[in-house]
């Protein structure tokens, strides 16, 4: 791929860089880049600081962590010796050669605690490159002043009929992002559709993925022609909207704004008795080689460090996040929290974002034909043909 061999070289040319350097290697000092909020990073930081004193240990915050990344590959004097960050771009960052794989560096047998959602996330082409901590999937969320409990569908056909008898005069019955990706992923999963293949072949069953689109136009029709979370969030946090496919990150604003919430399981398509299965996104700690080379005792602390149940418990109480180790929901507090165990519910459906380099051509594709489909009011079939040409196009070019 020309370029991930561009990106392959520049980082064989910061490693060779930073070989000329010269320079001394802490070993008892480790950095951890991070995008998180930071609820989840105090928990980290305070953990760590706790249980490895012996360790100075920073985590650093960075907004633009992948484009970082990129810039200084695994130049021990500008990158991290760890990151942690969303599983997606696992494979971009392991064709450059700078992430160290994982089970080398822990306990034999370590990972086999962990959901298997999130060590399925983890891997890429047989290795896994990423110690899970926490995810988040999609789920169905109700008003229960509008949509009492007995009302909330069960397939996707009883959500339909509830749109259309609740429907109307500046109210919906259902609202999501219908025209973006990442959303209208879940339709394409249930119908037995892929957005892009493990092998990194776009629409592998182009008829499913035909179907659902198809399918779903008429859930579109009833729902606001603006797509953006803005809209749909305002409109679900006014009471303007009975219920809605959204993150969980929307609990707080809607527990804030009053809005008496209910999270339910995810409608089953009727044609295919095949659930809603939204993208997951499972978040973690990497490990970049040049650290795992030099630092490997520290690094190896800060990773079992991290596999304690106790990690997961606290990130889960202080913001919500699903633990990916599966005993952290056996916790009291964890088991009576609805918001975590929903999403534990959820990752038994769940699908791993993919983690191909080539995804990221995909998520501009899928947005092309979502609009042509959706908001310009083309044909299925012709769309699609004319997104599954530009896929592979895109794709190709990056060989």
């Amino acid at each position: 791929m020309k370029k991930l061999l561009s990106l392959l070289m520049a980082a064989m040319l910061l490693l060779s860089l930073a070989a000329c350097g010269g320079q001394e290697t802490d070993a008892g000092s480790i950095v951890i880049w991070h995008d998180k909020e930071d609820a989840v990073a105090e928990v980290l930081q305070n953990y760590l600081s706790e249980a490895l004193p012996e360790y100075t240990i920073t985590l650093e915050k960075k907004t633009s962590l992948t484009d970082s990344l990129k810039l200084v590959g695994n130049d021990p004097a500008g990158a991290p010796d760890m990151f942690i960050f969303a599983h997606d771009k696992i494979g971009l960052f392991a064709e450059m050669g700078i992430l160290a794989p994982i089970e080398e560096l822990l306990s034999e047998g370590e990972l086999e605690n962990y959901l298997p959602m999130t060590t399925e996330a983890a891997t890429y082409k047989g290795t896994v490159y990423q110690l899970p901590l926490y995810f988040e999937t999609l789920l169905f969320m109700y008003n229960s002043k509008y949509m009492t409990p007995e009302m909330v569908p069960e397939t996707t056909e009883e959500l339909y009929a509830y749109m259309e008898a609740n429907t109307g005069r500046d109210r919906f019955g259902f609202v999501e992002q219908h025209s973006t990706a990442y959303y209208s992923a879940a339709w394409i999963h249930g119908f037995g559709g892929e957005i892009i293949s493990a092998d990194g072949t776009p629409f592998p069953d182009a008829q499913a993925v035909k179907d659902a689109l198809e399918y779903h136009l008429k859930f579109v029709q009833l729902m606001p022609g603006e797509t953006e979370y803005s809209t749909v969030n305002t409109l679900f946090l006014e009471g303007k909207a009975d219920s809605t496919i959204g993150g969980p990150w929307m609990v707080p604003s809607a527990r804030e704004a009053g809005i008496e919430l209910g999270i339910a399981p995810m409608p089953v398509v009727d044609a295919t008795g095949e659930p809603l299965a939204p993208y997951s996104g499972v978040q973690g700690v990497h490990v970049l080689t040049h650290a795992a080379e030099s630092k490997g005792e520290a690094v190896r602390a800060v990773l079992e460090a991290l596999t304690a149940p106790e990690v997961g418990v606290e990130l889960a109480l202080a913001s919500g996040c699903a633990p990916a180790r599966a005993e952290c929901y056996d916790d009291e507090a964890v088991a009576n929290d609805e918001l975590v165990q929903s999403m534990r519910t959820t990752a038994e459906i769940a699908i791993p974002m993919p983690n191909l380099p080539e995804m990221d051509v995909m998520w501009t594709v899928m947005s092309n034909l979502l609009t042509d489909v959706n908001l310009s009011g083309r044909g299925v079939d012709e769309s699609f043909d004319e997104a599954m040409a530009e896929a592979e196009n895109l794709i190709a070019n990056m060989k």
